[in-house]
């Protein structure tokens, strides 16, 4: 019988088994087999005079992310090798001809990897992928660092970076009494928009801009152009607030659960009718001086060993979204942030080495992609062994992929084989007994908050705007 583990699609080519290692290289090949296959790729069209396929595209470009080397070419080159030894083919021979396919045909390779990344999320864990019926989604932004070059401060920094009013004392001492340190400009940097599963802990999609981008604007956007599962709960921070934003996620028939402090000014008795308990409408004025309807929603208080919360959402029925199910799910809303710190520090994005604008996003983009295929086979073999996916290590993932990497040509052991590496990528089950917080700290140190917002009635003219709409409607 055949080693190859047949997957939907035809199979990819391969070279001769007596080519590759007896073992960790085949298990590393099935593992890269399962999630990219060409049948993927039978409706993407591209120029006639590309020769490659888009499965040895992907997996040439893959493996690169996750060599260590420290240069991008360096780890082009090691994985063309490997490329070459595992699978027989190879997409394109240069560093150059990779990233110029990837800047033209990037999006609609991306959108195809996506999507069938999110297809085995759901077929992995059924019972993680939806929490109490829904489909938890969190939102968060962040940036990336990129070099200093002049492509990337043309793609990325402010308008004026550089040449402002306060550039000139940005170069002087920032502390002429003490002369301790100088200030030095902000590289140009890449925003990034996730959206993160809080049940799987995996990426599900996102957006790129510029550092001066809108989270709310990036979310907006993802909101018209992509497709999310029916009964999806998107949760977020405090910056996710606004009339648009909301309207946005209850036209596209999703729910939110979003977290609101003193920057939000929410009605109460606003409709003469009884209303239940919790009940409040988001209407500005401006708002409702153009005629448009008011945003009906549930106020939520919680109360953590952090500290008070206070959540809205457009799910009114308690049955359907209980006070005890929202203290269990919002806080697994920060998970996002330790993804944020695992591709950052971990996985060694807080620093990209491309000083081409284009070709920056380009690796943003298929890092975070190489990332969320290494998880997703941690977890993979976890949850056959009843591990869930919370207690998942993203380090020790990484540290199971590139040693089948080094050691592809060597043969399976039962103690260092890479499927069980992968099993025991967990963290481990200690309890901390002391504070994580640092020694010394900075004598400024403000810790981020939202107050409680803003609640009011419902005034005699705003009382009227609503009777004149709903006559109107």
């Amino acid at each position: 019988m055949s080693s190859r583990k047949r997957v939907s699609g035809k199979a990819l080519p391969t070279a001769k088994r007596s080519g590759i290692g007896t073992d960790q290289g085949a298990l590393l090949r099935r593992a890269l087999e399962w999630i990219i296959t060409d049948s993927m790729f039978a409706d993407c069209k591209q120029h006639g005079n590309s020769s490659w396929k888009g499965s040895s595209m992907i997996i040439l470009v893959v493996l690169t992310a996750w060599m260590p080397s420290p240069q991008l070419t360096e780890s082009f080159t090691k994985a063309t090798d490997l490329s070459k030894r595992l699978f027989g083919v190879l997409a394109v021979k240069t560093y150059q001809g990779m990233m110029r396919a990837l800047v033209t045909y990037g999006s609609n390779l991306l959108s195809i990897v996506c999507n069938r990344l999110q297809a085995l999320m759901q077929e992995v864990s059924p019972e993680n992928f939806r929490i109490g019926g829904w489909v938890p989604l969190a939102v968060d932004g962040s940036r990336f660092t990129t070099p200093r070059s002049q492509s990337n401060e043309m793609a990325f920094s402010a308008k004026h970076y550089g040449r402002g009013t306060h550039a000139k004392s940005r170069r002087k001492w920032r502390n002429k009494s003490r002369r301790s340190k100088r200030v030095t400009p902000i590289k140009p940097q890449i925003w990034l928009t996730l959206i993160w599963h809080m049940g799987l802990k995996l990426s599900w999609c996102w957006k790129k801009g510029a550092s001066t981008s809108s989270e709310r604007h990036h979310f907006m956007e993802m909101l018209h152009s992509m497709k999310f599962p029916a009964k999806t709960l998107f949760c977020g921070d405090a910056g996710f607030v606004g009339y648009e934003l909301w309207s946005t996620v209850i036209e596209q028939k999703h729910s939110f659960l979003m977290r609101v402090g003193g920057n939000v000014r929410l009605l109460k008795k606003l409709a003469t009718v009884r209303q239940c308990d919790g009940i409040v409408f988001l209407w500005p004025d401006k708002v409702a001086q153009k005629k448009q309807p008011p945003l009906v929603l549930r106020l939520i208080q919680i109360t953590t060993t952090a500290g008070t919360m206070y959540l809205v959402t457009n799910v009114l029925e308690e049955r359907r979204l209980s006070v005890h199910a929202i203290g269990k799910l919002y806080p697994l809303r920060w998970g996002i942030e330790l993804q944020f710190r695992s591709a950052k520090q971990t996985f060694g994005l807080g620093n990209l080495r491309s000083r081409n604008a284009d070709h920056a996003m380009v690796e943003l983009d298929w890092s975070l992609v190489a990332l969320t295929m290494i998880q997703l086979l941690a977890i993979r073999e976890q949850i056959q062994i009843d591990i869930p996916p919370e207690r998942s290590s993203v380090s020790e993932a990484i540290k199971a992929i590139r040693s089948a990497i080094e050691g592809w040509r060597e043969t399976e052991s039962s103690t260092g084989s890479f499927r069980t590496r992968l099993r025991r990528a967990i963290k481990d089950e200690y309890h901390r007994t002391s504070s994580k917080r640092a020694r010394y700290q900075p004598k400024n140190n403000t810790k981020p908050s939202a107050s409680k917002p803003i609640l009011v009635n419902a005034n005699a003219k705003q009382r009227a705007w609503y009777q004149a709409f709903l006559k109107a409607a």
